[in-house]
């Protein structure tokens, strides 16, 4: 163990005392440069381990600029390996989002959220799972699966998921309370305690945390191990967690589910404070397991050649607007963590920042490169291999965002995001409502230029633009 690593496994030890083999990759048309000179073989292929948290907004952990909440493996994660300073959701819902960090499709492309079909079986043989398991890999997936798939567990050779959204508390066989986050650590340590060095690994990890216990007044229900962190904290409230910014809404986004969720979370200032260190609690209670998976691994004599990619399905309002939850489209609700761990590459590349965008469509076909494997025509994203091996390509200047679940208090909305400009509409109202921020200006999106005389040109633009990005969405190719 490096003394890096070994500082930081004390580190946290202390913490928690206190609380088809080698194809062409797609983007370059070869092996991703950390792989060249390697055997075409077992030996070439590294394993990987997909971290995902659900409800996980891009702020919410030490290396992304919070000064509060206690995520020091993650951290650690990240000054190891690749942050992406600007990764994004191409639609905020669980179901929807999961489906495109699967298949690497935007949501019209893959058409699966609450209340449609299920993803086909054709579909699903394209998803990275599916196609690792074909090349020789051994699968695993544990935690919510949160995509609607006949059969889901056929597609692994170990699975530990469940339906839904799953519930935090149970019981060990002595009838003593266990957290559920605590039970997926075990299991993916019984899942690595299976793994073989002469026959690569993929284990999905999908936590249910940070996200809320629906249903449940207590709504984030942490690790009682956790009960004291943050006691002492003061939470910041947003800058925009005004009753000013929510009668700025339009009347239409005034009556949603968003401002019900608020209601119940964020009304007065003490619930802000309990809800968001409830939240921070959740999100601790996942780096520790985090943690002792990377333990588990060095022990193992399988962390140096195992790939650990973190992020989220989409991410949260926290008051914000006079919101909670998530759907539409401000930072809050589309910006992710995403860290990418490598350690085959130099360290000089892994321990790095990158700006340009990364989308959740480009993770199955950066895991597909990474492995080696050819990556399905079919798939949208773009493999981020050359921005982790600190190539300057050329990449999108923009993204689209959609968000198309049927629900009466959740309106349906879509947009382009670029690296200024921010364009929404919510295209069933009548009239249409729309909104333009310049992100430059106004990081905060308290501005709606939409109406303003002097950005109707941008406005046109930005409409245009969207519905170009929205037929490209629609069919195959990149994006």
């Amino acid at each position: 163990m490096s003394d890096s690593r070994s500082r930081g496994a004390m580190d946290r030890r202390g913490f928690i005392r206190g609380a088809g083999l080698a194809g062409a990759a797609a983007v370059a048309g070869r092996l991703p440069r950390c792989l060249a000179g390697a055997a075409a073989g077992k030996s070439a292929r590294p394993n990987f381990l997909i971290l995902l948290t659900d409800d996980q907004r891009a702020d919410t952990l030490g290396c992304m600029g919070n000064r509060i909440i206690k995520t020091p493996n993650l951290d650690e994660l990240g000054s190891q390996g690749v942050i992406f300073n600007n990764a994004f959701v191409t639609t905020s819902i669980c179901m929807a989002s999961r489906t495109s960090i699967l298949t690497g499709q935007y949501e019209r492309r893959h058409g699966c959220t609450f209340g449609t079909p299920p993803l086909t079986e054709k579909a699903m043989a394209q998803t990275y799972p599916a196609l690792l398991r074909r090349a020789g890999y051994r699968t695993g997936f544990i935690g919510k699966f949160g995509v609607s798939v006949r059969n889901p567990r056929q597609y692994f050779d170990v699975w530990e998921g469940f339906g839904g959204q799953g519930k935090y508390e149970h019981k060990d066989e002595q009838g003593r309370p266990k957290h559920l986050t605590r039970i997926m650590g075990e299991q993916a340590e019984s899942f690595l305690n299976g793994c073989r060095r002469d026959r690569p690994f993929c284990l999905s990890i999908s936590f249910k945390a940070p996200h809320c216990q629906d249903g449940d007044p207590r709504q984030f229900i942490y690790d009682p191990a956790y009960k004291d962190l943050y006691k002492d904290a003061e939470i910041p409230v947003p800058k925009t967690a005004t009753e000013a910014h929510f009668q700025k809404l339009p009347k239409f986004l005034q009556a949603t589910e968003g401002r019900k969720r608020w209601e119940m979370r964020f009304a007065t200032p003490a619930m802000f404070q309990e809800s968001v260190k409830s939240y921070y609690r959740l999100v601790t209670g996942v780096d520790v397991v985090v943690g002792r998976i990377r333990e588990r691994l060095e022990k193992l004599g399988l962390a140096e050649n195992t790939v650990i990619v973190f992020t989220s399905d989409n991410g949260f309002y926290l008051g914000e607007r006079g919101l909670a939850g998530k759907w539409y489209a401000h930072e809050e609700s589309i910006r992710v963590p995403l860290i990418v761990y490598d350690p085959r590459m130099p360290a000089s590349k892994r321990r790095r920042r990158v700006d340009p965008v990364a989308l959740n469509i480009d993770l199955a076909p950066t895991i597909l490169s990474i492995a080696g494997l050819g990556v399905p025509r079919g798939m949208q994203g773009r493999s981020l291999v050359p921005l982790l091996e600190g190539d300057r390509p050329a990449w999108r200047k923009d993204f689209f965002y959609e968000h198309l679940f049927e629900r009466n208090n959740i309106p349906k909305s879509e947009g382009v995001r670029t690296d200024r400009w921010k364009y929404i509409r919510y295209f069933e109202q009548r009239p249409v409502y729309e909104e333009l921020y310049d992100m430059q200006s106004d990081p905060l999106e308290e501005r709606n230029l939409a109406t303003d005389a002097a950005h109707r040109g941008k406005l046109g633009e930005m409409r245009k633009r969207c519905d170009e990005l929205r037929e490209m969405a629609k069919g195959g190719g990149g994006l």
